[in-house]
């Protein structure tokens, strides 16, 4: 199969993303949904036009089916880390990138978030929300601010106070909030809609220095 060319726009990288492979048996404990191509897609181009992915080393913690690294790969980052503990998800992912042509450098790290620390310039992720392992999006964020200068990184709306106080405890300062309508689809046995839309937000952390 031939490897496809991706046109450098938002709607080009929404295309791509929109056609990996997600999750073929999602784990509930893990809160395993695959990122909305669409949201991906915006949230990236954003970083993209901010200068946060050309030419830089980027980190996807907890990268699942590869969306949001693969999306910083397309985007031109110098290397982008793909921190994953689920193996079946990380293999799904290297499928994923191996169809898509890419001059970019990508390492997929196989382990817990919290085992990586190689420092990056911008960490990308989507952490599970904390509904079904408490203050796991908190674990997310240490990890992240300990290894990254700026931070794009997606939680429930709802938590917004907890993010800012956070953020503030770890002498990041939030630059950009990016809300959205997030499409949560019937992946799992228990869900009982087609599709459940909850409020999310996208948080653009910086290292205050001052």
């Amino acid at each position: 199969m031939a490897k496809r060319r991706i046109k450098v726009s938002r709607a080009g990288i929404a295309i791509a993303l929109s056609a990996l492979e997600g999750f073929s048996k999602p784990k509930v404990s893990a809160e395993q949904y695959m990122t909305e191509p669409d949201i991906a897609a915006t949230i990236l181009w954003d970083a993209y036009m901010k200068g946060d992915i050309s030419g830089k080393r980027v980190a996807d913690l907890g990268s699942g089916t590869g969306v949001l690294g693969i999306g910083a790969i397309l985007l031109g980052a110098a290397k982008v880390f793909l921190i994953e503990q689920d193996k079946e998800a990380m293999e799904i992912a290297k499928e994923n990138l191996g169809n898509i042509e890419s001059e970019s450098s990508a390492e997929f790290v196989l382990g817990d978030v919290k085992e990586f620390s190689s420092k990056v310039d911008t960490v990308i992720m989507n952490p599970p929300f904390g509904t079904k392992s408490e203050h796991s999006d908190k674990r997310f964020l240490e990890n992240a601010f300990d290894i990254g200068n700026v931070v794009y990184s997606l939680h429930k709306t709802e938590t917004k106070k907890f993010i800012e106080a956070f953020a503030k405890d770890n002498k990041f300062k939030i630059t950009q909030v990016m809300d959205f309508s997030y499409p949560l689809k019937a992946t799992m046995d228990f869900h009982s809609k087609g599709v459940e839309k909850i409020n999310v937000s996208c948080f653009r952390f910086v290292k205050d220095n001052t």
